[in-house]
């Protein structure tokens, strides 16, 4: 077998995820660029970052069996690989644990203003001169936009916090327990003290985030992001932080991906910034778990047999 895997991956992480998979598999770890559609042609797997899985690049994927990403999938053609008779599965939920803990790190970071303190601390200032500003979580209501797992789980750990979380789905299903109330869109970014995006991107939700909702929210809110920047309108975000439409933000995912050097997020006090690392808390660009799916469902269909978490059906 032949595994495509498309990113940017530093000497340490190739070397590590590439250590992952069975030793006689054929396993290539490139940049996008030409040297990845010279491997296109042969590969029978692509695992693809920051590229686009689409009829172009299909068209020259001869041997592609299954294209398979992480929780995101959209950056893959869905219909153009059913029509080449290719899997495209993802792994859903296997960071459902590691995102939902970093949404709670960047809760507490924000509330507990752990980055000023770190770098008072650091700037060796005088203790008695500190003046700044924190609170607790107990009775702080979340709204929670998208409960899939990671949404579900960040719920229960609010719980343990003793917080109020509101929810909203698409497609709402009866409230399972007492404690998640699920609510409409509005009702949830006008009265929620945090709102935390937790959601695919999709032409539905491209930008679902913007001006209009960030006038909704409340002024003293705190808006997280960890899902896909793409759900947001970055210069909206931007313009909501500075105007005092919001109080803050902690983002994961930027609308350009590495965030750019002249990003006016990075010149911002109110903004807690992360690069994407969510998903990956055994170290940059690997998660274990991730990595077990995927070797899992490459012998799946290497035998035969449905990947599983599919995302389309082959005749």
């Amino acid at each position: 077998m032949k595994i495509l895997i498309v990113g940017y991956f530093n000497e340490t992480s190739k070397s590590n995820i590439a250590r992952y998979f069975p030793q006689d598999w054929n396993v290539v770890i490139v940049p996008p660029g030409k040297e990845m559609l010279h491997h296109i042609e042969d590969c029978q797997v692509i695992i693809p970052e920051h590229i686009k899985v689409d009829h172009s690049l299909l068209s020259t994927a001869k041997n592609l069996k299954l294209v398979q990403t992480g929780a995101g999938f959209d950056n893959v053609d869905i219909p153009a690989c059913t029509q080449r008779g290719i899997w495209v599965a993802n792994a859903a939920g296997v960071n459902a644990q590691t995102v939902a803990e970093h949404v709670m790190a960047l809760i507490l970071s924000y509330y507990k203003n752990i980055p000023f303190l770190d770098a008072f601390m650091k700037n060796r200032m005088d203790e008695h001169h500190l003046d700044y500003t924190g609170c607790e979580l107990e009775g702080k209501t979340i709204g929670i936009i998208g409960l899939g797992a990671i949404g579900k789980k960040v719920a229960a750990f609010c719980r343990v916090f003793d917080m109020k979380v509101l929810a909203y789905k698409r497609n709402p299903v009866a409230q399972s327990d007492g404690f998640v109330k699920m609510t409409d869109f509005n009702t949830l970014v006008s009265t929620s003290d945090i709102v935390s995006v937790h959601l695919p991107l999709n032409p539905q939700t491209k930008q679902l985030i913007n001006k209009t909702v960030f006038q909704k929210m409340k002024s003293t809110a705190l808006f997280i992001n960890t899902a896909r920047g793409g759900i947001v309108n970055e210069r909206d975000l931007i313009d909501a932080l500075k105007n005092g439409d919001i109080a803050g933000s902690c983002l994961d995912v930027f609308e350009t991906e590495p965030l750019p050097l002249d990003s006016e997020l990075r010149n911002l006090g109110n903004v807690i910034l992360t690069p994407h690392t969510a998903g990956m808390p055994d170290g940059r660009k690997f998660h274990k778990k991730r990595y077990d799916f995927f070797v899992n469902n490459i012998k799946r269909v290497e035998n035969g047999e449905e990947p599983e978490s599919k995302l389309n059906q082959l005749l």
